[in-house]
């Protein structure tokens, strides 16, 4: 959530379409690691591609902290070290591949929601971390030995820095090789040379490539929705609410640990139900509750968001008339005791014509995705694995992760230009209608989406 404050701090030539682009930054890192750590897992020891991505994480986290120093660019050195991050995030890939290879289909679905719900604990203490670290404020404290600034926006990343050293000190200590077919039966391991005798071997067949290529398209637009909400609501609500850089940090970092808290028991959840109703299911049902989601998002009524006059000038307003402009000014008069402006900024046209986002919809929206994401998201890569069979997955899962990177790239870029340029109602539109056209895709190959040995007919589903 600190990342848009302190682009705007660091260099004032940044602004909310670059915001996308930054954030993406990160999801072509990881989509061009994915498949390469896929691979290397495939073929070598897994601790091995782990520790890699994860120093090279630190050292990014490390880059980030220092981005204020140079002179100038320094948009482009916070670009450079959110990609780098990514880089060392393509590491996903591995862990799934490790999963999936170290569970029967029974065990699958339990043990991929557990790992989900892990993850969600990191999205619950990131932001929790991020709103005590905002009680440090802007100034914070100075090093000047090294330079370094530790404040609200660079403890989170120091923090990060610190986990990921922790990360690798475990990798090293405790992770081992293990492979099992889908029915729990040890398999022979390739990442690991001492394997027992009376390993069987792994069942050949064909992996049905429509529904492999049907998941990935499904997980793309899942990712795809998540970034884009993920992005938009640091600037959303510090246009609809009028909310400073530092009440945005404090407030949505609290409304997204919430949203974490959610997926967790989400999770937990997803466990029991999918015994009684299947993985498919509630993927479909997931989707029609994002879909839901969205359109409470959509704006409407005659309350218009607060505008910011900051830097208002005559000719600064496009396809407005002056008597626009004055019953604007009298319904969102200036602050004049605020030395940091808010609002919605008057170079976005649509601030002056366009119904506020109710907090109340907000909030309801935020719940709603919170329950439909964490849903799909687990059963799309367990449905996935499933699909693959108990085949090395590191390739497979890298392509999945890596078709949710691109996701990650274009719905953050997407939607700081859909929403800068044409506002939130068009915007919102479009995702609502994106999901209409994904739960189509997923009813055309909702058969299909079924696990490997099912399909050859060596499990009975």
């Amino acid at each position: 959530m600190s990342i848009w404050p302190y682009l705007q701090k660091i260099d004032q030539t940044a602004d909310a379409s670059f915001l996308g682009w930054v954030i993406a930054s990160f999801s072509l890192g990881q989509m061009v690691a994915s498949p390469i750590f896929g691979l290397w897992s495939n073929y070598r020891p897994r601790k091995e591609p782990l520790i890699v991505s994860i120093f090279i994480s630190v050292a990014a986290n490390c880059l980030y902290a220092y981005v204020h120093v140079p002179a100038s660019h320094n948009k482009y050195y916070m670009l450079a070290a959110r990609g780098l991050v990514g880089f060392g995030a393509g590491n996903v890939a591995v862990i799934r591949s490790y999963i999936a290879g170290a569970t029967s289909l029974q065990e699958r679905t339990s043990s991929m929601a557990n790992t989900s719900a892990c993850q969600a604990l990191g999205f619950i203490l990131g932001p929790v971390f991020q709103t005590c670290f905002a009680l440090i404020g802007e100034k914070g404290v100075t090093w000047d030995v090294i330079k370094l600034q530790i404040n609200m926006y660079t403890a989170p990343v120091l923090l990060g820095a610190f986990m990921g050293i922790l990360n690798i000190i475990l990798i090293l200590t405790i992770l081992r090789e293990h492979r099992v077919d889908d029915s729990g039966r040890q398999c022979k391991n390739i990442n690991f040379e001492e394997a027992s005798t009376d390993e069987v071997q792994v069942p050949q067949g064909n992996i049905d490539q429509i529904a492999v290529v049907a998941t990935n398209v499904l997980f793309f637009v899942i990712l795809f929705i998540f970034a884009l909400f993920e992005t938009i609501v640091t600037p959303l609500t510090m246009d609809m609410y009028a909310w400073t850089r530092e009440q945005a940090v404090l407030y949505d970092g609290i409304i997204l640990a919430a949203l974490g808290v959610e997926a967790v028991i989400i999770f937990m959840g997803i466990k029991l139900l999918s015994k009684k109703i299947g993985e498919r299911a509630l993927l479909l049902g997931g989707l029609i509750i994002i879909w839901v989601g969205f359109f409470v998002l959509l704006p409407w009524g005659n309350q218009f968001p607060k505008i910011q006059w900051e830097d208002l000038h005559n000719n600064s307003i496009p396809n407005t008339t002056f008597g626009e402009v004055i019953i604007t000014l009298w319904k969102s008069p200036r602050e004049d005791h605020s030395e940091e402006p808010t609002g919605c900024p008057v170079e976005q046209a649509w601030c002056l014509y366009t119904p506020m986002i109710h907090l109340a919809q907000f909030l309801i929206s935020a719940v709603l995705v919170g329950i439909g994401y964490p849903s799909c998201n687990v059963m799309s890569y367990t449905l996935y694995s499933k699909i693959l069979g108990p085949n090395p997955q590191g390739v497979y899962m890298g392509w999945l992760t890596a078709s949710g990177s691109a996701a990650r790239i274009l719905g953050p870029v997407f939607i700081s230009q859909v929403y800068t340029a044409w506002g939130p109602r068009w915007a919102f539109s479009l995702v609502c209608g994106m999901v209409v056209l994904t739960i189509t895709l997923l009813g055309a190959v909702y058969r299909r989406l079924v696990a490997f040995s099912v399909r050859h007919g060596r499990i009975q589903e």
